[in-house]
């Protein structure tokens, strides 16, 4: 019910089913100026190298450089979200939306443990270079758009898509309380050896937290975490490339 009507909705406009039980904050002043401030700063700095990835992906791949996705804001607000797309054009959605149901459900029944909430591994979909961008988190640099449109910050819960709230429980929804963002609690605390309700409850720890003070934490946090995410990567990489070439032998 709730992805069918999402769907059908306008991309500013909210679910009922969320409105009945959460009760958005509103964005604290400080933290608006410092979204505006510091996205502006790094879409000017980082521009070279924002044009650097859009010729990257044309060179890879045909089609649109840019991947848009309805996701689910502050108060279950739709809003359409921007990435550097990082697969084949028309990918095929069936396979991320069940291997996201297999994650939610899995901690369900299992004690609120379940497997870590990381992305699909092996993924035939993904283009050259797509899993550097993702790994590194560059393939969400577009989303400082959003940022400057208010649609979402630069500190706080990820965004997630219709489909996967639609496998939400009622206290998850808490998270809708604030305003997405590029990074937060989560991404600095593991990420991608956390499961999903424990996700959810750092998300909502943030929101009841929120700070100027936490928000800087949280930023200065964010490059190392990144860095121990790419680390994870190219070691996997490397064994992965060392296994192929022994059984070559």
């Amino acid at each position: 019910m709730f992805l069918q009507s999402a769907l059908e909705m306008d991309a500013h406009e909210a679910h009922p089913a969320l409105l009945e039980t959460v009760f958005a904050k509103r964005v604290p002043f400080w933290k608006r100026v410092i979204d505006v401030g510091l996205s502006l700063c790094a879409l000017i700095i980082l521009s070279p190298f924002l044009v650097f990835i859009v010729v990257l992906i044309k060179a890879v791949s045909p089609g649109p450089v840019l991947f848009k996705q309805q996701r689910v804001g502050r108060g279950g607000k739709l809003f359409t979200c921007l990435k550097f797309r990082t697969m084949q054009c028309d990918a095929e959605t069936t396979v991320h939306k069940e291997y996201l149901t297999q994650l939610i459900c899995g901690c369900q029944s299992s004690g609120n443990l379940g497997a870590p909430m990381k992305k699909l591994e092996n993924d035939c979909r993904i283009i050259k270079c797509g899993n550097l961008l993702r790994v590194t988190g560059l393939d969400e640099l577009p989303q400082l758009f959003n940022v400057l449109m208010g649609h979402m910050s630069l500190v706080g819960p990820r965004p997630p898509i219709p489909y996967e709230v639609a496998q939400y429980q009622h206290w998850h929804k808490a998270r809708f309380d604030v305003v997405p963002g590029l990074t937060g609690l989560w991404q600095v605390s593991g990420k991608n050896k956390i499961g999903f309700n424990e996700m959810i409850r750092l998300d909502i720890s943030y929101a009841k937290r929120t700070s100027l003070l936490l928000d800087c934490w949280i930023l200065m946090l964010t490059p190392y975490a990144v860095l121990i995410q790419l680390t994870d990567y190219l070691s996997k990489r490397n064994m992965l490339q060392l296994s192929r070439y022994t059984n070559r032998r």
